[in-house]
């Protein structure tokens, strides 16, 4: 019993003694840091050499400590410190790179490579992630790359370390070593498709390196034809590139081969008319009738068909009304093929809308637009999207209320959807028609915030018209009459508009309209097929300063306009080139780049 009570008071009078000075260590080394991260390495030296003799504190003290010795210049006691930390804990390859990163500051660069690749060397399979992540943390990426390649040695697997060979590459835009190494592991698993996309995302900025992926596909896909991500990742790339023809004809010899029902150019299709490529579309839907009659996509794809060359008819300008009456003998055709029925809906919205827009027949178009609105069962997107449409054919007719009270009920019965965001997105428009600016912005600002790009786009675009041009010492008079003109554009009346058009320039000279003035005239020039009077208004923008906001619009629109209307290659190929160093930032810079490399005769398969 005596003994014990004379233990339990040693052990207290240790515990008595240990806490103070473990507290007075913990201030030290708080002391030592202090010093070290003013500058004032010689006092931190003196805390951190007494401070690692203590075994407790060995592993917090000793980076600090080496940092201190290698910031002071005193390589030799550096190098002193790290080889009996190696003799201490044997084995720990982050102690051999130590050792190493010590030559290295001395300027030892020849001593340096050698202790790496010794430790490179020796090492063992299992200690590769762990040098590597070494190698790493102290930026030497080359040794840490090394040392991946030195585990695939050791393990005799070429597949091996794939994945941190992936994250480091993309961490060093290494795209040229990128590429294969992600397509090794597709190879290996044609399930990554998703991560090896992603991972190739941020790397394809430069052209170079989608011509480096494209080739390397190529070249894969030719000696592994049954590997379909191969394929799939060629069309991807196609995508991303915006060479969506190229895609569509990738998608349709895999189908070809696969018999896969034409889902893919069924997409490749979709995604071809969104971005204006008419031909693709067509195409892409033309294989889907022609090769799958029986099909789930044969009426979608039959109605798509029509529709991507309705597309391509409304901007192919002058618009021809012979075209124009050979669509709606196509959209009739389709409705006796399959009937009029709730699948149907959107067929009678686009004859309505080509009848009312192109032929004037805006009886004909209301009578199509109240069918399919009344059609039993039919999506009510589409009904909605269909009194949209009569909204807009009402004030085609000089009947706002009319177009108000229809845009309303959409707004209000599809409302927080895309479609109810476009109804008050043309409600905004309709107010700003008639000049009520503050009703017009109210709209806007709510759908700035909406969640389709597109819409939000729309509305940050009106709203900047209409603020850009109305400010706090600015009459809203030339405003007023500018958005007076804006509805005569919409209502056809071309020759009205252009006629007001110059008025303004004439009655506001040097107005911060005047650049969408002539952008407006130019517009409807193009749409009246006078492509050289067209280019003479966007010049004005081109060749004055000012007209910053809307100058790399001008350009990319003559660069079309010399390559598309007016067949003068050279000339459209140097406005591409022009926009491509002058507005580097600009939405149209990526299709600019590939027209541009095309009229150079860059091969685009």
């Amino acid at each position: 019993m005596r003994m014990k009570i004379l233990y339990s008071l040693l052990l207290s009078l240790l515990v008595l003694f240990a806490v103070p000075a473990a507290q007075a260590q913990q201030q030290d080394l708080e002391l030592a840091r202090e010093y070290f991260s003013q500058g004032d390495y010689a006092k931190a030296e003196a805390l951190y050499a007494k401070l690692i003799n203590d075994q407790r504190l060995f592993h917090v003290v000793y980076p600090d400590y080496l940092k201190t010795l290698l910031a002071r210049r005193d390589y030799k006691e550096a190098e002193k410190l790290v080889r009996k930390t190696m003799k201490r804990y044997p084995g720990n390859p982050g102690y051999e790179v130590d050792l190493g990163l010590v030559y290295q500051a001395s300027g030892d660069k020849a001593a340096a490579e050698k202790q790496f690749d010794r430790l490179l060397e020796n090492i063992s399979p299992e200690a590769v992630i762990a040098v590597a992540n070494v190698f790493m943390q102290h930026d030497l990426f080359d040794y840490a790359e090394k040392t991946y390649q030195r585990g695939r040695q050791l393990s005799n697997d070429q597949a091996a370390y794939t994945r941190p060979l992936i994250a480091l590459y993309a961490y060093r835009q290494k795209t040229d070593k990128l590429i294969p190494e992600v397509l090794n592991l597709l190879q290996e698993n044609e399930s990554e498709l998703g991560y090896v996309q992603s991972r190739l995302q941020n790397s394809l900025q430069e052209e170079k390196n989608f011509d480096l992926l494209e080739n390397e596909l190529i070249l894969r896909v030719q000696q592994n034809p049954d590997k379909l991500a191969y394929n799939e990742m060629l069309i991807w790339l196609y995508i991303q590139r915006k060479d969506f023809y190229s895609a569509l004809m990738q998608a349709r010899a895999v189908d070809k081969r696969t018999r896969s029902g034409g889902t893919r150019v069924m997409d490749l299709g979709a995604i071809s008319l969104k971005n204006d490529d008419y031909q693709g579309a067509i195409e892409a839907f033309q294989y889907i009738v022609e090769e799958y009659p029986e099909g789930p996509y044969y009426l979608p794809a039959r109605q798509r068909l029509i529709n991507a060359r309705e597309a391509q008819v409304q901007n192919t300008f002058p618009v021809s009304q012979a075209k124009i009456q050979a669509l709606i003998a196509d959209y009739e055709a389709l409705l006796n093929e399959v009937g009029r029925r709730p699948e149907t809906v959107e067929v009678l919205q686009h004859m309505a809308g080509l009848y009312a827009f192109y032929l004037d027949d805006k009886e004909k178009a209301i009578a199509l637009l109240q069918e399919a609105i009344s059609m039993p069962r039919a999506d009510p997107a589409l009904v909605a999207d269909s009194k949209l449409t009569l909204g807009d054919i009402y004030l085609l007719k000089g009947e706002p209320w009319e177009s108000t009270l229809l845009y309303s009920q959409v707004e209000k019965s599809q409302k927080e959807t895309p479609i109810g965001h476009e109804a008050k997105l043309r409600n905004a428009r309709l107010s700003y028609y008639k000049g009520d600016f503050e009703l017009a912005q109210a709209h806007l600002d709510i759908l700035k915030l909406a969640t389709s790009r597109e819409i939000a786009n729309d509305a940050m675009d009106l709203s900047l018209l209409i603020t850009d041009n109305t400010g706090l010492d600015t009459s809203t008079v030339a405003m007023e009459e500018y958005a007076a003109i804006d509805l005569l554009i919409f209502q056809n009346k071309m020759q009205e508009a252009l006629t007001a058009l110059d008025v303004m320039l004439q009655k506001y000279p040097g107005h911060s309209l005047t650049d969408e003035i002539y952008f407006q005239k130019a517009s409807i020039y193009e749409r009246r097929g006078e492509f050289g009077k067209a280019v003479e208004n966007l010049q004005q923008i081109v060749g004055n300063p000012q007209y910053d906001i809307l100058s790399d619009d001008a350009l990319y629109r003559m660069a079309y306009i010399y390559e598309e209307n007016l067949k003068e290659k050279e000339k459209a190929q140097q406005l591409y080139n022009d926009l491509l160093v002058k507005h580097q930032g600009s939405i149209y810079a990526a299709e600019a780049r590939k027209r541009f490399r095309k009229l150079r005769g860059d091969a685009l398969n």
